[in-house]
C-alpha cells in the first residue's frame, strides 16, 4: 500500500523538484526569491552605510547571485552551521547556530537577514530562541520562512506532508528521495530529517516577531510564504 502510494508520487514530486530549484535561474522558486530580494534591497537601501549585514543560516553564494558581493557599501557576515571555502571580499563567513547569536553584542548589525532557516530548528522553543537573537542583535531584520498552510511542502515536495503521521513519513523517507532529502535506510535519521523542519503558522511568526510586518507571498491566492521584518525607516516601508 505504502508503495503503490509512494510511486504513484514519484513524477509529480520530481516535476516539483525542478520548479523549486533555487540555483536554476528559470525556476519558479528562483523567480519568487529575485522578487522578494527585490523588496529587501529598497527597504535596505534606506540603511546608512556602509550596511553591517548579518545573513543567519544563509551562503556567500545567495549574495553573489544577487550582485551584492564585492561591493563596498556593504560588509556581509555569513552564519551557517557548515563552513564555506569560498567567500568574496566583503563576505566573513562564521560556523554556528542560528539560535544562539551570543559572540556579538546587542545592535552589532544594521540589518539582520535570514531565507527560510527559521523553520530547520525543530521545535518552537528554538525557534523562539533564534527570533530574540535576531531582534538584539540586529536594529532591523528580515526574517522569510515558508508557510505552515500552503499545501505543498517545500522541503520535501508533498502536498499535505506538514500533516501526515509522523511515521508515515519517516516510513516514507526511509524507502525514497523525497523532495530534496533521502533516501535513509537509518530510522533514526529518517525521522531526524522529519523532525527537523517545524514549518510555522502566521500566528506564530506574528508571536516570535511582536510588531513586525508580515508581508505574504502568494501562489494562485494562497500564502506561499511570509517574511517578518522590522527596524527600517518609515519611508521605506
Amino acid at each position: 500500500m505504502l508503495s503503490g502510494g509512494i510511486d504513484s508520487m514519484e513524477s509529480n514530486v520530481g516535476a516539483l523538484r525542478r520548479l523549486a530549484h533555487v540555483d536554476d535561474p528559470r525556476s519558479l522558486a528562483n523567480r519568487f526569491r529575485g522578487q522578494r530580494f527585490a523588496r529587501f534591497d529598497q527597504l535596505a537601501a534606506r540603511l546608512r552605510r556602509p550596511l553591517r549585514l548579518l545573513d543567519v543560516g544563509g551562503t556567500p553564494q545567495f549574495w553573489a547571485q544577487r550582485g551584492w558581493s564585492g561591493r563596498d557599501d556593504v560588509d556581509i557576515t555569513v552564519l551557517n552551521a557548515m563552513p564555506f571555502d569560498i567567500a568574496g571580499p566583503n563576505i566573513c563567513v562564521e560556523v554556528g547556530d542560528a539560535a544562539d547569536l551570543s559572540r556579538w553584542s546587542d545592535d552589532a548589525f544594521d540589518v539582520v537577514f535570514s531565507n527560510s532557516v527559521i523553520e530547520h530548528l525543530f521545535t518552537l522553543r528554538r525557534q523562539a530562541a533564534m527570533a530574540a537573537e535576531v531582534d538584539r542583535v540586529g536594529q532591523a531584520f528580515w526574517v522569510q520562512t515558508p508557510s505552515q498552510h500552503f499545501p505543498v511542502e517545500p522541503h520535501f515536495l508533498v502536498p499535505g506532508w506538514q500533516w501526515l503521521p509522523e511515521d508515515l513519513r519517516v516510513a516514507w523517507l526511509r524507502r525514497r528521495r523525497v523532495g530534496w532529502r533521502g533516501p535513509f535506510r537509518n530510522p533514526d535519521e529518517a525521522r531526524r530529517m522529519v523532525r527537523e523542519v517545524r514549518l510555522l503558522t502566521r500566528r506564530e511568526l506574528s508571536g516570535l516577531f511582536p510588531g513586525a510586518t508580515l508581508l505574504p507571498e502568494r501562489v494562485a491566492g494562497v500564502v506561499k510564504s511570509w517574511v517578518a521584518y522590522g527596524g527600517f525607516p518609515l519611508q521605506a516601508a
